[in-house]
């Protein structure tokens, strides 16, 4: 065994790359851990760090005990043995957010932090674009797109972050001046003992923050404890809050923008849109800024994306719907669809309950299930269809669709049974659309 190591980085990729340049670039050299054989980043680290060591196929507890910090990757639970028994010593255990929130103390730099099962990568974006509308010096990332720590390089006055529950339970001095958790509904069960046990970890994020945004459609989201506070829902706000009333989007009694002037189609999404509204007045974005981005912003890829209209039926890319709370938003978010729904679901469950799909299913036409857990979705509607591929789930859709019906791609489960990730099953699903499209040419 080498010299001992003060900080310790478990698990590289993307984040475990972007600790390394925020230490390096402190002066400090650390050790690198990784369960994996040829974890991704390895050639990278190689080349641009070459004085970092790398320690490969699992965790070295004889290291660990002797570091002063380290640094978990995301995806590494923190209930792992050797990591346990690293704070059962008072180890300083922590993730990059953890790094960044420190980084920013001494920093008049103002920080939105979002979590929730679905909409947090909407939301997001929803915010950023808000507040570049508005003219502010911004930087978005997180669990989407840029590693926080590589965000400090910008140096920005607001900072717009999309965190997990996985970022959120190494993290616990992010000082926001605004912070929601969308919604709770069953994900990553697979890691958590139970709902309560995850959503804890994302309600951790209130505490961390100034305002807490909640969504009074989803009593999970509510704080634990009395704060300062504001909610937003679909239905008339009291007081100050965020919600819809005659037809418009509004704040308290002051109306912000008509619903049929929003771009984004479903009600979940006139939702996200109320949330954003929010966390970006808390940041000093006014109203003018906000109506701009809610006539143009259109959504992003792979949710609820139209892709195309082919004979009068659209098909809607919801890839990104990797648990059964996004499929639910997105079947009740087109409810006023007048035309049949058929939907195509299934994949990895990560071992969630599929029963709340079966009231909203009812309103659906057609049920076609693919994937390793497409059998047990398939069990909640007589008449389903069982295939194989995507290909022939888009080729069974199309022959069964009629003019003015809408085919749906939401799978309710991730894509790792059958694609690297739920891009490249959305992007296989619009691959197959734009065949039927030469095909009815």
């Amino acid at each position: 065994m080498e010299a001992r190591h003060s900080h310790i980085v478990l698990g590289l990729g993307a984040t475990g790359l972007s600790v390394v340049r925020y230490l390096s670039a402190q002066g400090v050299t650390p050790l690198v851990m990784d369960s994996r054989s040829e974890p991704p980043g390895q050639a990278e680290l190689e080349r641009d760090f070459p004085t970092v060591a790398l320690i490969t196929g699992g965790f070295d507890c004889r290291y660990l005990v002797q570091a002063q910090q380290i640094i978990v990757s995301p995806g590494i639970a923190i209930d792992t043995p050797e990591i346990k028994a690293a704070i059962d010593m008072e180890i300083d255990v922590i993730g990059d957010v953890e790094l960044f929130a420190r980084a920013l103390q001494q920093s008049s730099a103002k920080v939105i932090a979002i979590t929730g099962s679905n909409g947090k990568s909407t939301v997001t974006t929803l915010v950023a674009e808000m507040a570049a509308a508005q003219g502010i010096n911004y930087a978005m990332g997180g669990n989407i797109g840029v590693p926080v720590l590589d965000l400090l390089a910008a140096d920005a006055d607001l900072y717009v972050l999309e965190l997990s529950s996985f970022q959120l339970e190494t993290t616990h001095s992010l000082n926001c001046i605004a912070a929601t958790c969308l919604n709770i509904s069953e994900d990553h069960m697979d890691r958590y003992a139970d709902l309560a046990a995850y959503r804890q970890a994302k309600l951790s994020l209130y505490e961390q923050s100034k305002l807490a945004v909640f969504n009074r459609d989803d009593q999970l989201t509510l704080p634990n404890e009395p704060m300062n506070q504001t909610s937003f829902g679909l239905g008339v706000p009291a007081g100050d809050d965020w919600g819809m009333s005659e037809g418009a989007l509004v704040h308290g009694e002051q109306q912000i923008v008509e619903v049929n002037e929003v771009s984004l189609v479903g009600r979940h999404n006139h939702a996200n849109l109320l949330a954003a509204m929010a966390l970006a007045f808390a940041a000093g974005v006014e109203k003018q800024a906000m109506v701009s981005v809610a006539k143009q912003f259109k959504g992003l890829q792979h949710r609820c994306e139209l892709v195309s209209v082919v004979n009068d039926v659209a098909y809607v890319n919801d890839s990104k719907a990797t648990n059964v709370g996004a499929t639910v938003a997105a079947i009740e978010g087109l409810s006023a669809h007048q035309g049949g729904i058929i939907l195509i679901a299934g994949g990895d469950g990560k071992g969630a309950d599929f029963s709340p799909l079966a009231r909203p299913l009812q309103r659906i036409s057609q049920l076609i299930t693919l994937g390793k857990d497409g059998p047990a979705i398939a069990e909640l509607v007589e008449g389903s269809i069982t295939v194989e591929t995507m290909q022939q789930a888009v080729a069974q859709a199309a022959q069964l669709a009629e003019p003015g019906d809408l085919v749906l791609l939401s799978p309710a489960c991730a894509s790792l049974d059958m694609y690297s990730n739920f891009m490249a099953r959305g992007d296989d699903f619009k691959q197959l659309v734009a065949e039927l499209v030469v095909d009815h040419e």
